[in-house]
């Protein structure tokens, strides 16, 4: 027997009990099979394996405690093997480059960690049918609000140690608890989550009905509203929300920016406590920085200059306010909420206003969101923690807190902020020279180093699109198995915020 301090079986367990639960997901696809006359088989044997690989792994529960080492593994798991049961559907279908083991598993793991990068090599329903296209979106919205954060809500055996499981998941410092029981809490943010959800559909659909937005129809407006909100930005459509009227880019920008921030803040809101949001000074710093990065661009693209001379420049109307002023809020919203839809192809805007966009990739969206990236909130503590070290330096007998919302702030989350950016970026550079180094091997792939390091935080970040050969229109289809398999790693990782990860597989974790 292996002499550690952590007990796997119950980890594992756990991961069988949200295998077991997440087989009913299944159900969704299948019903739209049914009406739409498509193939049921892939989506029943997905649910019967989920549902039997649940079971068999429940019986290896050694009936221990799920301590903070088992919420670790507990967490680092079942967003592997979720994942990896998710490529079930693609798999048994057959259909299209998923029918392949590595892009299934990337396309799943696009989708549940909200990434949205893309191995199709033809997104539409003649290819992969009505129902394939909506588990796709799907697995977005399970893993959005998180898939753990689900299973506390649902499951009562999860009540002890509930918090410690959703605190590893939970993207952002620390969730916030909002009501006395963890499980309560889980209920309330995913009910918020669900209820954006239905109001997205809601106004999607509406503006079909008066007439603003023809092709959005039912399908596409739940399609679409399953991965706004889960700031996840997969669509069934190959040219993504381009593809619709401007009225539904401006009411897609509106529902990015709520599923970009906290949802405990909108908890407050429904308590009767609006002030809480907008004396918030994460929520203001989000607000400026989207604001800040929107009218820059907007600048650019209305003055003609962020522009490559291509004829395939449409979307953009240069001296057009409007236009410029949706297509470049519209952009920055998507990325800074690493959303990663898009109004039009960026990869016809020059290497200035690419430069800028890039910038936008690090910021992320606020904590307890569903967003990806660094986040908000954690370049606002480094900019006070740059900023008490300057008056420090000249007052070196003050002592002064960092403080965030007038409460002051421990010092041990400054140093987890300081050392967590640091992982990132240092992530980030060496995953940016893998993966240019890699582009090498293959015709296929040629990549400038503005285009590497997109692909990089694009995964790390779980953004989605990036510049080049994997811009908003393209895919990343043309990558080597190796650099697909990388890339796959930093979408499990960057959802899960780095350390949760890293922290399991350090051979001190499994010590005595």
């Amino acid at each position: 027997m292996l002499n550690t301090h952590v007990d796997y079986r119950v980890s594992v367990a756990y991961v069988g009990a949200v295998l077991k639960y997440l087989g009913i997901t299944p159900t969704f696809p299948l019903l739209l099979s049914l009406y739409y006359r498509e193939d049921p088989i892939p989506f029943v044997v997905t649910s019967v394996v989920m549902v039997g690989s649940g079971f068999l792994l429940e019986r290896i529960d050694s009936g221990g405690e799920l301590g903070k080492r088992e919420a670790f593994l507990l967490v680092s798991l079942a967003w592997l093997v979720v994942p990896i049961a998710g490529t079930v559907p693609y798999l048994v279908a057959g259909t299209g480059t998923v029918a392949q083991p590595v892009n299934a598993l990337f396309e799943s793991m696009s989708g549940f960690t909200t990434t949205g990068a893309t191995v199709l090599g033809d997104i539409s329903v003649d290819t992969h049918g009505h129902a394939m296209l909506m588990w796709r979106q799907l697995t977005q919205w399970l893993g959005g609000m998180g898939i753990l954060v689900l299973m506390v809500a649902i499951l009562p055996e999860l009540s002890v140690g509930g918090a410690q499981v959703v605190n590893q998941e939970s993207p952002g410092l620390a969730l916030e608890k909002l009501t006395p029981r963890i499980r309560e809490t889980a209920r309330a943010l995913w009910g918020i989550y669900a209820a954006f959800t239905l109001l997205a559909a809601l106004v999607y659909y509406a503006l079909h009905l008066f007439g603003l937005a023809p092709n959005m129809d039912l399908y596409n407006a739940v399609a679409h509203a399953l991965t706004t909100l889960p700031t996840g930005g997969f669509s069934p459509e190959a040219r993504s929300v381009e593809a619709f009227s401007p009225a539904v880019q401006w009411a897609v920008m509106v529902f990015m920016i709520i599923a970009g921030t906290n949802f405990a803040l909108f908890w407050y809101v429904l308590k009767g406590e609006p002030r809480r949001l907008v004396e918030n000074s994460e929520f203001r710093s989000y607000l400026f920085a989207m604001g800040g990065f929107g009218l820059l661009i907007t600048a650019t693209l209305f003055a003609g200059v962020g522009l490559a001379q291509t004829p395939a420049n449409v979307g953009v109307i240069p001296g057009n306010p409007e236009n410029a002023l949706r297509q470049g809020l519209f952009q920055v919203i998507a990325i800074v909420t690493t959303t990663g839809y898009a109004s039009m192809d960026f990869n016809t805007w020059d290497a200035s206003a690419q430069t800028i966009l890039l910038f936008a990739f690090f910021l992320g969206g606020s904590a307890g969101s569903a967003a990806g990236s660094v986040k908000i909130v954690r370049w606002v503590l480094v900019k006070k923690a740059i900023d008490r070290s300057f008056f420090t330096s000249i007052h070196p007998e003050a002592v002064r807190p960092i403080r965030l919302d007038q409460k002051a702030v421990d010092e041990n989350t400054v140093r987890d902020v300081f050392v967590f950016v640091l992982l990132f970026l240092g992530l980030f550079s060496v995953s940016t020279m893998f993966l240019y180094l890699d582009s090498f091997r293959t015709p296929e792939v040629t990549m400038s180093g503005l285009e590497a390091m997109s692909v990089a935080i694009a995964t790390l970040g779980n953004i989605g699109p990036g510049f080049g050969i994997v811009g908003p229109m393209n895919s990343f289809l043309s990558f080597t198995p190796e650099a697909k398999l990388y890339m796959i790693f930093l979408m499990w990782i960057g959802r899960l915020e780095v350390f949760s990860v890293l922290i399991v597989l350090t051979p001190s974790f499994w010590r005595r």
